[in-house]
């Protein structure tokens, strides 16, 4: 390790696959991290099939007998999950198998939302910490920063890097935590992130997706609808209830005529009781703190999360509730509420945009304007849907935690090299 210019301190003692059959590692940051692989006695690994076709690297990684995953195959991740399954029930017959439960490389501030893959088989599991106590920072390889190259290059210009990888004894899971992996999942990370120091947060790797994706788009972006579908997630707002419900709070929010409303009043809409978590949903709306919302917005927000591909449905929704008047047409302000609601943006040079809208010069936009902006800027409301399904989906699996289906999804810029697509996977 000296040679290559590495450090490597072992702290605590690693168990054998037969008492903790997966070993998961945290936080995730470079791809200098692969060095626990090695001091971890070469255990299997969930590699990406293309990983195999790199020139010695790919050898090496098939002599690690790794669980591959497909980017082409749509029943991969669920085959993926299936074969942790089997290896970590296999009873020591096959070699630990060792995840980054993050599932994307982090600053290591703190730990996001661990997947679930790793906790699913409901065996012991062995948290193993990673640590680079070094003064100057050259190999956290996040979305923004450095190339590899760079990285790699920067690493090498060092004398010595230090690695600390620590073992924690193993986390058997009870009966609860067997039955739903999330649990398990949240309370391994609890336990790790005390011994780090650091704080957890809910964010995943999704929100990181949908940020870039945002800033790829050179869209405004803000932290509103991620956190939204957390809380709501929190105060146990279940899918099917809201759907129900939804058109009752449209009707609820046409009623209030443009009015705002308070946290009781908020709280007696959803038939919840007044608790931190429905005031920190409620300050997500009360964007200037005075205590109201526009009750209109949060109806938006709950059509977008039930129904995010319906995109007229939605659009049509949310031009009836800010027309206030009802005489098919919204002001300049209103606008302003509308975009901001019906497709995520916070922050634009609304002049420049309603006067190109406004196509007949009326000082009003119609619904036919406004769709043709929204079918002429698709970017806006298609930025949400592959997120937003994903985020149905985790929600649905905490509700049926047995299911093994991990639902397919399409990456961009696949073959680029140091892209933020071949940053996010591992």
């Amino acid at each position: 390790y000296f040679c290559m210019g590495f450090r490597v301190v072992v702290k605590g003692k690693q168990v054998g696959s037969s008492e903790a059959p997966i070993l998961a590692v945290a936080p995730h940051s470079t791809f200098f991290d692969g060095i626990v692989c090695i001091v971890a006695g070469l255990p299997s690994t969930v590699s990406r099939v293309e990983n195999l076709a790199t020139p010695i690297f790919g050898r090496f990684v098939r002599c690690l007998q790794p669980v591959l995953v497909s980017r082409k195959d749509p029943d991969s991740r669920k085959n993926t999950i299936q074969e942790i399954d089997s290896r970590a029930k296999s009873g020591g017959k096959w070699p630990q198998v060792l995840i980054f439960p993050e599932g994307t490389c982090t600053n290591r501030s703190c730990l996001i939302t661990f997947k679930q893959g790793a906790f699913i088989p409901g065996v012991p599991v062995q948290p193993v910490l990673m640590r680079y106590p070094n003064k100057l920072d050259t190999v956290s390889w996040t979305w923004q920063g450095f190339s590899s190259k760079t990285l790699l290059l920067l690493t090498l210009c060092q004398l010595y890097t230090t690695v600390e990888i620590e073992f924690l004894p193993p986390h058997i899971p009870t009966e609860e935590e067997k039955k739903t992996p999330a649990l398990f999942a949240s309370r391994v990370r609890e336990t790790m992130a005390q011994a780090l120091g650091v704080p957890v947060t809910d964010h995943t790797y999704e929100d990181c997706r949908l940020m870039i994706s945002a800033g790829e788009l050179t869209l405004p972006m803000e932290a509103g609808l991620v956190e939204f579908t957390k809380i709501s997630r929190k105060l146990n707002l279940k899918w099917d209830n809201v759907k129900k419900e939804l058109e009752g709070f449209a009707t609820m929010a046409s009623s209030c005529k443009g009015g705002r409303i308070t946290i009781e009043e908020f709280a007696r809409f959803l038939k919840l009781p007044v608790n931190p978590r429905l005031e920190e949903l409620f300050a997500l709306f009360d964007r200037n703190g005075d205590g109201t919302i526009d009750f209109r917005e949060y109806v938006i927000g709950v059509t977008i999360l039930c129904r995010p591909a319906n995109t007229e449905d939605v659009l049509r929704m949310a031009f009836q509730l800010f027309d206030t008047d009802e005489d098919k047409r919204i002001t300049r302000e209103e606008f302003t509420s509308l975009l901001r609601s019906a497709l995520g943006v916070s922050d634009l040079n609304m002049t420049k945009l309603f006067k190109e809208i406004d196509a007949d010069g009326s000082g009003f936009i119609t619904f036919s304007e406004f769709q043709a902006f929204a079918t002429t800027h698709p970017e806006y409301a298609k930025l949400f849907t592959t997120y937003l399904e994903l985020q149905r989906y985790q929600a649905i699996q905490e509700a049926r935690p047995g299911d093994l289906e991990l639902s397919s999804q399409t990456d961009s810029g696949e073959n680029q090299e140091d892209s933020v697509s071949d940053k996010k996977d591992d």
